[in-house]
């Protein structure tokens, strides 16, 4: 059976849709309640890294861990503490682990019980450089 224009009904399109939103706005917070978790847009979402008293300083394990590190540094470290979402592709170092590596997050990440993860964006190159294991005079500022 071949179609015809004729048979052809003329729809209505619900334009209502916001570009980039998934659902209509109605439904919008049920059906996708953390939409923006993860992302690196403006400050969606609590930041509980950016709140004074998150840092390795109160963490006593910590200093009997890094004893290198003096109060000053230790107070410029900063953790996040459990339950904290990772910015999807930022970088961080979990410094309870044995093998200190760089971890590039995903947006489904969060904060363990277990972790003593260090924001990069929030240390200053030369910390970032001597929590990670930078060797090299040049990138630790001794040259």
């Amino acid at each position: 059976m071949a179609l015809h224009a004729k048979d052809i009904h003329d729809t209505q399109v619900d334009n209502s849709i916001a570009a980039g939103d998934k659902h209509p706005p109605e439904y919008q917070r049920d059906l996708n309640p953390e939409a923006m978790a993860g992302q690196n847009i403006g400050q969606e979402g609590p930041h509980p890294e950016k709140e004074a008293g998150h840092t390795a300083h109160e963490i006593k394990e910590f200093q009997a861990r890094y004893p290198q590190y003096n109060n000053d540094e230790l107070k410029r470290i900063v953790i996040l503490p459990p339950g904290s979402r990772l910015e999807q592709g930022a970088s961080y170092v979990d410094l309870r682990q044995d093998q200190i590596e760089v971890i590039k997050a995903t947006s489904d990440m969060v904060a363990g019980e277990d972790n003593w993860l260090v924001p990069k964006a929030e240390v200053d190159y030369e910390l970032w450089n001597r929590l990670t294991g930078v060797v090299d005079p040049q990138r630790t500022n001794e040259a």
